[in-house]
């Protein structure tokens, strides 16, 4: 799981231009006026080669009883709450505050590591105005200008030391993470009993009863595993209090740990906007998932039923039509495990490796089968393939131009390498490197 760094303040002391400055992009909204960022907002960020996921947070206003400051706070406490490392921003232009004191204190509170960021240091005279912070006892200031991306380096030099070791490689015997997605009510907790015979998860009609992601080693065939099931994922506009933010970052972080997602759609009320987006997050991730129709038993049923109901499901979700699709009951324990059979079989696709010599000759035999597009008089040409990872598997492809390597070729290079290596339920990677490129 990627380490979280939470940006946490006061208002109006410049979070989200430094949001939107690290990760060089305006996906925060940034506005003169206090409190304009109400919602967390989160992005992945690297800084030298180490990866993160960064969360921006509505301000803190600790003496505030109103109720949408309020909000923000709780929003902003469970951001603290879920959070590596905390980068605590505060304006060099108006100095200390009274609330800058308030939010350090509760910051101490939360044990976390705290990196002090003085904002809106655009000149010396503000970079002199910086020592007033060591007062509020809460580490090294350091000063930053948003505005004019300016102490960066130091900054995230200071943010990335706290984060821990990356984990050596896993072993051939660790158990695969797969966790268990939908929209709220869809089934998720019902099927995590129905495969375990055992009610360890509370189940409820009442959507939401799930708060958080919950961990259940068990094995299936002799074999470990993880699952991991989370709360409905719920659209932003829908969510109004700061358990469902909880369980929203919960549930994001949960694709960060899994290895496989079954993603749970609920058959009676039909596919939708949000089971896409759900699905894309995995998508997104490299990861695989398997589509499972929830509550098929309260289906109405004729010979065409199936062939409609999938047809539909991978109009809308058509960026994932190698993601196999199950019909099942989890209340009746209906083709339940069906669901495992399927998540073994992706596994082993996700892990496989194909060797040098082999790879290189399934491309020869595509380029000759297609030959390779050609552009204002040359050719492109594959010199050379590679695999160079799993989870997902990764092919690197040394060719003349990469310019020439048009998307629909790269499209037909994959799904050549997925009828012939068995990759058909998994998401594959092609990367293309043109003479003098780095690898």
């Amino acid at each position: 799981m990627k380490p979280i760094v939470a940006i946490v303040g006061r208002p109006n002391v410049g979070k989200s231009a430094l949001f939107n400055q690290i990760i060089n992009k305006r996906l925060s909204i940034v506005h003169d006026s206090p409190g304009v960022t109400r919602d967390r907002i989160y992005a992945d960020a690297e800084w030298l080669g180490k990866a993160f996921t960064l969360v921006d947070t509505g301000g803190l206003e600790p003496f505030s009883k109103e109720v949408i400051p309020a909000l923000m706070r709780q929003q902003t406490e469970v951001a603290i709450d879920m959070a590596t490392v905390i980068i605590f921003v505060v304006d060099a232009q108006t100095g200390m505050l009274a609330s800058d004191l308030q939010v350090a204190e509760m910051l101490r509170k939360s044990k976390k590591p705290v990196v002090l960021c003085v904002n809106k240091s655009d000149n010396e005279e503000a970079d002199i105005a910086q020592y007033e912070f060591y007062n509020l006892d809460i580490g090294e200031p350091y000063p930053v200008s948003a505005l004019h991306k300016r102490g960066f380096g130091e900054l995230l030099d200071a943010v990335t030391a706290f984060f821990p070791e990356e984990d050596e490689q896993e072993s051939e015997n660790a158990p695969v993470k797969v966790a268990v997605l939908g929209r709220p009510n869809a089934g998720k907790s019902s099927f995590v009993n129905a495969l375990l015979g055992d009610e360890r998860v509370l189940v409820s009609d009442i959507p939401g009863t799930t708060r958080d992601a919950v961990d259940t080693p068990f094995e299936y065939k002799g074999k470990p595993y993880i699952l991991i099931d989370t709360a409905g994922i719920t659209r932003k506009r829908s969510i109004n209090d700061d358990i469902d933010y909880y369980s929203t970052l919960r549930s994001m972080a949960a694709v960060e740990r899994a290895d496989i997602g079954v993603i749970m759609i609920d058959a009676d009320r039909g596919v939708a906007e949000q089971d896409a987006k759900i699905t894309g997050m995995f998508h997104d991730a490299g990861k695989p998932c398997v589509l499972v129709l929830n509550k098929w038993d309260l289906i109405e049923k004729d010979t065409h039923t199936i062939e409609e109901y999938r047809k539909n499901l991978y109009d809308t979700l058509s960026f994932v039509q190698y993601a196999p699709c199950v019909t099942i009951s989890a209340k009746t324990g209906q083709r339940v495990h069906n669901v495992m059979d399927l998540v073994e079989q992706i596994y082993e696709q996700a892990t496989k490796r194909v060797t040098t010599g082999v790879l290189n000759d399934a491309i020869r035999q595509a380029t000759i089968l297609t030959e390779p597009p050609t552009k204002n008089g040359r050719q492109l040409k594959i010199y050379f393939g590679t695999q160079v990872a799993v989870q997902p598997p990764t092919f690197v492809l040394s060719v003349n131009s990469t310019e020439l390597f048009h998307f629909s070729y790269e499209r037909y290079i994959m799904n050549h390498l997925r009828r012939t290596f068995g990759f058909d339920l998994v998401p594959i990677k092609i990367v293309a490197k043109g003479k003098g490129e780095e690898s």
